[in-house]
This record gives structure tokens, C-alpha cells and sequence, in this order.
């Protein structure tokens, strides 16, 4: 996998070779870090490159951050320049993904979040697209359940939740599926593996609320806001049952790294039509044009390299 030549790593901008962790540090061997993943989109009509939303991103990274316990010396505004100075840095002139982490950076035995030093590290990757069936996926319920918010903070990106995020996606893509759909402890759908859901029932666009133990997504926001005020849609925050999914008319799944996926099966059972329906080629198409800064009204939420 083709990575930058730069990271930044224990303060500094270093060749991304150097970015390296001992394998006793608390991070890796409990997975006590917390992270971001932000993406930055080259407009080759414009040759440049814009990263989406890095503002919204790192306020998620620090409030992830909060509730692991950690304190860096840095705030929203720092990142941000400090993802500037890195992206320059390798001069990029194609789509990037960015992983920022916050970590616990100490060495040594011992399961616990208070009494260790916190690190930052950020690296950079050439990125496409992170489901290759985004149109036309084949998704399954999983019979793993989506981590409670009382198990580990659902809504914070801690990278030792993704064990159970890569136990529902290894098992889905094992039995022939793009994705699977998580449910709560409750019964409602709550997420794929690493992204959110979204359903449209009698013209209505429905998602699950904050509360059903979902990752409050920057591209959910995003859609939801898009949604109502350029297509005039109605959108809806509530529990959806898993029965609901198989007579929506659309279904839909988000997030940084895979945009927008649309779902046409799950289960066997195709969705509407069993192709991706109008509302979900809308959203695609007029995201794609925001997060390359070709919409004006919403250059705010691109950051120009």
C-alpha cells in the first residue's frame, strides 16, 4: 500500500518510514488510541486539492479524545494547520485519505487511561474508493451486534471498537456480501461496519438517531443537511426496525472513506427496484460536486490546499 513520504510523528514532520511505535506501547498492545478519517479531493479543473470538512473531523478527534481520557497540546485550528504544512509537504495531485491518531504513547503493562502520556500522529495515503460495488451493493444482517455506547463510547472513533466493526465486515464479505447492517442491543439497525444508514420509506429520507449507538458521522451530517436544502426533502431521525429494511424503497450507507454506497439487496431481497433509486444517485452526484468545492454555496466546507 502506497503511503506519503512524510508522516507526522512525536512532533515533527519525518520521513513516513520513521513513523514507527514500539510494539509494547499502550496504544497498540490495548488499543487506546482514538482516531479521524478525513479525506482530501483533488479538482483537477481547478489543480488543486481540498480537504472536507477538517474543522468537524478534528472536533470529532477531540472530543474521541476526551472521552479516552487524553490531553494533547493542540485544538482545532492547530490541526489544521498542522495537516496543511504535511499535505504541502508531498506537493499531492490526486484524492488522499488522512488518518490522524491520538494515542497512548507510553510503554508497559497495565489496562488503564489515567497516568500515561498522549501522542498525536498523522499520516497520508492516495485513496479511491473504499466499496468497489458502491452502486450496486449485496448487504446482510450481521449476527454481531453494534457495540453499546455503555461497552465502549459508540459515538467516539476508539480504535479498539473496530475489533467489532472488522468481525461484522470479515463475516460479511466471507459469506458473499459487500456490507452488513449491525443492530443495537435493542433490535434497530444502527450501522454497517464503519458507516452509516440511511432509508427512505414513502419519499421520506429516515436514519437512526445519535442514541441508537451509531458514530455521529461528518458525511451523515452532511447528507442530512443536503438533503433538506437542496432536494427538499424530508429527513427523519428515528429507530428503524430490521423488517423496515426489506420494504424500504431505497437504502443507503455513508461515511468519509465510502462516501455514498448504495444498497439495492439485503439479504437476497432487493431494495425498491433492486437498482440504485433516484433520492441515492441525487445525493452521489450532488456530494461529489460539494467535496470537490465545485458548489459554491458550500466552498466553506472545503479547505484549499
Amino acid at each position: 500500500m502506497d503511503l506519503s513520504t512524510h508522516a507526522f510523528f512525536e512532533g515533527q514532520i519525518v520521513p513516513w518510514s520513521e513513523a514507527k511505535i514500539n510494539i509494547a506501547t499502550h496504544g497498540f498492545m490495548y488499543g487506546t488510541s482514538v482516531f479521524s478519517g478525513m479525506r482530501g479531493y483533488w479538482n483537477a479543473e481547478k489543480k488543486k486539492l481540498f480537504v472536507f470538512r477538517p474543522f468537524d473531523h478534528y472536533r470529532r478527534l477531540l472530543n474521541s479524545a476526551r472521552m479516552m481520557a487524553m490531553e494533547i497540546p493542540y485544538d482545532e485550528e492547530s490541526l489544521i494547520e498542522l495537516t496543511l504544512t504535511l499535505l504541502r509537504t508531498d506537493s499531492w495531485q490526486e484524492d488522499v485519505y488522512l488518518r490522524p491518531v491520538v494515542y497512548k504513547a507510553d510503554m508497559g503493562i497495565g489496562v488503564r487511561l489515567h497516568n500515561l502520556r498522549d501522542d498525536f500522529c498523522m499520516f497520508v495515503m492516495p485513496f479511491g474508493k473504499y466499496v468497489s460495488n458502491d452502486t450496486n451493493a449485496h448487504v446482510t444482517f450481521s449476527s454481531w451486534k453494534r457495540i453499546d455506547d455503555n461497552v465502549i463510547p459508540a459515538r467516539g472513533k476508539i480504535a479498539g471498537a473496530y475489533a467489532n466493526s472488522a468481525l461484522i465486515k470479515t463475516d460479511a464479505n466471507r459469506a458473499g456480501f459487500d456490507e452488513a447492517l449491525a443492530l443495537d442491543s435493542h433490535g434497530h439497525v444502527s450501522e454497517g461496519s464503519a458507516m452509516n444508514v440511511f432509508m427512505v420509506r414513502d419519499g421520506v429520507l429516515i436514519t437512526p438517531p445519535v442514541t441508537d449507538n451509531i458514530l455521529e458521522g461528518i458525511t451523515r451530517r452532511s447528507i442530512m443537511e443536503l438533503a433538506k436544502n437542496e432536494l427538499g426533502l424530508e429527513v427523519l431521525e428515528r429507530s428503524i426496525d430490521r423488517t423496515e429494511v426489506f420494504i424500504a424503497e431505497e437504502i443507503f450507507m455513508t461515511g468519509t472513506a465510502a462516501q455514498v454506497v448504495a444498497v439495492t439487496k439485503v439479504d437476497h431481497r432487493p431494495i425498491g427496484s433492486g437498482a440504485m433509486g433516484a433520492m441515492t444517485t441525487q445525493l452521489r452526484e450532488l456530494f461529489d460536486t460539494v467535496v470537490r468545492a465545485d458548489h459554491p454555496k458550500y466552498r466553506h466546507w472545503n479547505l484549499e490546499v
